[in-house]
């Protein structure tokens, strides 16, 4: 779908509201929100092999590496509101090791789709360990949802929290619990 055909659908939810969507402080409105759009969901247009572009390095490293409150933001697949929160990923490398912005950049590439929490913590723990063949994976995720903010319950302090654990973060209760641990140090 074009940008112009988008913008074409966000005039028509505005004009479905009473509003008149010539007013001055709307005229521009659907072509920027078609904008947003497309910049809010372009995970969509994304790989997993362009997102990593190479940068894994062998290694001798066999202990934990942890990248701790990588900021996200996604859309809920529910009602097309943002959660926001902060992902924290960990492995065990298994002879390699990541470029530390290209785990920012695997969350950033799932967060931006519609998506379900639940579902996006999973996405980043297999998109990890299938790129650098750890010995284990653990993600955790921490996130407000607007959906639940803004309208329904309108519960404003909740959060929601995710895990998961691959291979040793999975098979290994003290690796488990060092995990833990350090995310909330």
């Amino acid at each position: 779908m074009n940008t112009e055909t988008l913008a074409d659908y966000y005039r028509e939810i505005i004009r479905s509201t009473g509003e008149t969507v010539d007013r001055e402080g709307l005229a521009d409105t659907p072509l920027r929100a078609a904008k947003a759009f497309e910049y809010l969901t372009r995970g969509y247009h994304q790989t997993l092999e362009e997102v990593v572009n190479g940068a894994l390095f062998q290694s001798d490293t066999d202990e934990m590496v942890l990248v701790r409150n990588v900021e996200l933001y996604s859309l809920c697949e529910h009602h097309i509101l943002p959660f926001i929160g902060h992902a924290h990923v960990a492995y065990i490398p298994n002879g390699k090791v990541i470029g530390l912005s290209k785990i920012a950049r695997i969350v950033d590439m799932y967060a931006r789709r519609l998506q379900i929490q639940e579902a996006l913590t999973r996405q980043i723990a297999e998109a990890v360990m299938a790129v650098t063949d750890a010995r284990g994976v653990g993600v955790v995720i921490e996130a407000r949802h607007l959906c639940m903010m803004m309208r329904g319950v309108e519960k404003q302090n909740s959060n929601m929290t995710t895990s998961v654990m691959l291979g040793a973060f999975r098979d290994n209760t003290d690796t488990r619990a060092e995990f833990l641990r350090l995310v909330h140090a």
